[in-house]
């Protein structure tokens, strides 16, 4: 039999703590869902959406004006921490922001709520938990951690299905879709169902060699094969139907989005 040490239960007991506290205010009528103040986008957090953001150039002006809103809402509701910086600026806050709408942006109320502070570093960091050094990472403490670096490469190369920012969103998705809150299961668990199916078969694939879409990084466990997944769906999006095209539709109804209709002025959500 496996055993177990008290580090492998760590992340299940912080979501048992996570949902126990969300339980309790509901039952005082409290709420945790986080305020914002749907204004008008500021100007500097415009014009780096304008500069450096693909997915957001790409869409029409109502939905432009739909992301712009869900932007300023993020960056309001979130604390951006510096690490090896003095501060984070507008640009980092408005591109880390648009990472996190551009995934939930079929999602007319997600906010990833349970995720309240953002932790950048300048490059690769070191974590003195594994020991080894990490371009970013999602916990179920309510934080994610990425390098600016490797978030801005994920952007400017826009084609490869790497992309930093939209891999670790994806790990926060999933897993706030499990946490008990007021997004509890905004996933259709069908559609999580289905996928997860086609992954298996998927990541069987990657380890025989036989798969020459997905890296192979994809096939470590059904968790980075969603996130790698995630990555492709946005970036390689015609690429990615033509090779499964039963996957990347199951992916359209999990996000409730296809980036292929999105960009030809059809409404975030296809189906």
């Amino acid at each position: 039999m496996e055993e177990y040490t008290l580090a492998d239960w760590i992340p299940f007991l912080v979501l048992m703590v996570a949902s126990a506290v969300y339980l309790s205010r509901s039952a005082l009528g409290l709420s945790s869902r986080k305020r914002h103040n749907f204004r008008p986008i500021e100007e500097e957090y415009k014009r780096a959406l304008e500069e450096h953001f693909l997915y957001y150039q790409n869409l029409s002006s109502t939905n432009k004006r739909k992301f712009e809103t869900r932007v300023h809402a993020f960056i309001d509701g979130n604390d951006f921490i510096p690490r090896s910086y003095t501060h984070v600026n507008a640009e980092m806050k408005a591109l880390i922001a648009g990472s996190a709408v551009q995934l939930t942006f079929g999602f007319e109320h997600l906010n990833l709520e349970h995720f309240r502070k953002i932790l950048i570093y300048k490059d690769d960091y070191y974590s003195t938990i594994t020991r080894k050094y990490h371009q970013g990472e999602v916990n179920a403490r309510g934080l994610i951690v990425l390098s600016w670096k490797n978030f801005v490469e994920g952007y400017e190369k826009h084609d490869d299905g790497r992309n930093l920012g939209l891999h670790e969103m994806a790990h926060a998705l999933r897993l706030e879709n499990s946490i008990y809150n007021d997004e509890y299961e905004f996933i259709d668990n069908a559609h999580i169902a289905k996928f997860e199916r086609m992954a298996e078969a998927e990541m069987k694939e990657i380890a025989t060699g036989n798969d020459v879409f997905f890296r192979k990084y994809a096939a470590a466990n059904r968790h980075e094969f969603f996130a790698v997944a995630v990555e492709n769906f946005f970036e390689r999006s015609e690429g990615f139907k033509e090779y499964h095209p039963e996957l990347y539709h199951t992916m359209s109804l999990l996000l409730k989005q296809d980036p292929i209709r999105l960009f030809k002025g059809y409404n975030s959500v296809p189906f």
